[in-house]
């Protein structure tokens, strides 16, 4: 049976983040990961947004993680000549009301540890944005988007270069507790059984499986998965912003918002659309949806703009009824298993938050 000192199950950008932390940490890694290559699933179907921090529930995980990963992905971007673009974005009230809700949103920012949120007036969210039609607005400055394969290829590499190796098309079939640590049933063209002392558990999508494929772990401790599918539309117009504009927040979740890539092109999404299982299609007719929405803050929007353009899955350990959830990193002090962490939950700000989770996994006692 072949050895190792750390397994990390997946190799999207958490995976490859806590990878690369280990490693540099003199720590023998091998990630596992069953398909063709890295980033493949959740990690290559974002917005590619940099967040500032200002939603999450303040104290939770998530705002904890995206405040300091945002730091850290920043200088890092800088660092390794990763493209990126700290663009800014605008939250915009259009009505009495959602001026109102500004403030609140950004005492809620401050409680995060997000002090750098600017009050404007709708003529000064004008001087910045001509085409916007809004009351009022708040400008994150620290926002920003970033290239998410090209810092997937250089979290790689840097693991590597420490000593990380990648295996793909490498999916773990079962897993057992031992005395020593772990044993895993690793398939493949050359399936084999590898010994570890340290299982990071970073499937994202497939987290809660994996964990429920490991004889050892308590059943009971393992949340329940939901699918949440975030549909996005492209612009056949050229949308004459250079900001990232989203409206106030409503009940469920953050409105449909206007991101932008690196070459300036305009996504509107993603909406929330709750599946039964993976499916990437994005109905046309989902659209329809889109344009009254995106129409409050830009009334120039030409009919018949919007075109599908990809979908993406989150993540969700809660059901549909329940608005929000927190990312859940249980080590051996939550589950009894030592050497056994899991990442359940790791939507966005997941990209944010990648520098800063590994760090907390490292943290965690038996790691």
């Amino acid at each position: 049976m072949d050895r190792v000192d750390c397994v990390v199950i997946g190799a999207g950008v958490i995976g490859l983040a806590v990878a690369r932390r280990l490693a540099r940490a003199g720590r023998e890694v091998i990630v596992l990961e069953a398909a063709e290559g890295i980033g493949t699933v959740t990690s290559s179907r974002n917005s590619e947004v940099i967040h500032a921090g200002i939603y999450y529930p303040a104290g939770s995980l998530m705002a904890r993680m995206c405040v300091s990963g945002k730091r850290a992905l920043y200088d890092y971007c800088r660092d390794h000549g990763i493209p990126h673009r700290n663009c800014g974005k605008l939250i915009v009230a259009t009505t009495a009301n959602e001026t109102l809700k500004l403030q609140s949103i950004k005492a809620h920012a401050q409680a995060n540890g997000v002090h750098d949120l600017q009050t404007l007036g709708g003529d000064e969210a004008r001087a910045l944005e001509p085409a916007l039609r809004c009351d009022a607005a708040l400008l994150s400055p620290s926002t920003g988007i970033v290239d998410s394969h090209a810092f997937m290829l250089a979290l790689r590499g840097d693991a590597e270069d420490a000593g990380a190796s990648c295996a793909f098309h490498a999916p773990l079939l079962r897993g057992r507790a031992t005395l020593e640590g772990f044993e895993l049933d690793v398939g493949g063209e050359a399936p084999i059984t590898l010994a570890c002392e340290l299982l990071v558990n970073a499937a994202g999508l497939a987290a809660t499986s994996v964990a429920r494929g490991i004889d050892g772990m308590p059943i009971e401790l393992i949340p329940p998965a939901y699918l949440a599918k975030g549909n996005y539309f492209s612009c056949s117009a050229r949308a004459p912003f250079s900001h990232l504009i989203y409206p106030v927040p409503e009940p469920g979740g953050l409105g449909v918002h206007l991101t932008l890539d690196l070459a300036g092109q305009a996504r509107f999404g993603p909406d929330v659309e709750w599946v039964d299982a993976l499916d990437y299609a994005v109905d046309p007719a989902r659209a329809e949806r889109f344009y009254p929405a995106i129409r409050r803050y830009w009334p120039a929007l030409p009919d018949g703009a919007l075109m599908p353009s990809y979908s993406g899955i989150r993540p969700k350990i809660v059901p549909p009824a329940v608005a929000r959830q927190d990312s859940l990193i249980q080590g051996s002090r939550y589950h009894g298993v030592a050497g056994l962490v899991n990442l359940f939950g790791i939507e966005s700000p997941g990209l944010t938050s990648s520098l800063a989770i590994p760090d907390h996994v490292a943290g965690l006692p038996g790691s």
